[in-house]
């Protein structure tokens, strides 16, 4: 999986569920645990997430992944990044069979 793809997969699970654990997305996205966590705190340290500790839970090691606005926006430009890329693959794609398909016809 490319950054981008990661970066992406990441800010649409953090912002679909805030207090899902580090665990949790390595399992809903297919990354390692350690990939996760690199990947969060790249994702920190650019300012697109930030981390809140719950106060009043009994896990004090539990954290809430909110979206800065800066990550609202740069959710919003590297889908419009990707939907653009996978379209031109698209229309690559579509280029190719249809020469297949003369080739044996």
């Amino acid at each position: 999986m490319d950054s981008r793809k990661t970066d992406i997969s990441l800010l649409q699970v953090l912002q679909k569920d805030p207090t899902i654990t580090q665990r949790g997305i390595a399992v809903e996205i297919g990354l390692s645990l350690g990939t996760v966590n690199y990947c969060l705190k790249k994702l920190i340290e650019k300012g697109w997430v930030k981390t809140n500790n719950f106060c009043y839970s009994n896990n004090k090691k539990s954290y809430a992944y909110l979206l800065t606005p800066k990550g609202v926006e740069e959710k919003k430009r590297l889908t419009i990044e990707f939907i653009a890329c996978k379209e031109k693959e698209y229309q690559q794609i579509k280029r190719e069979i249809a020469r297949l398909k003369k080739e044996v016809s």
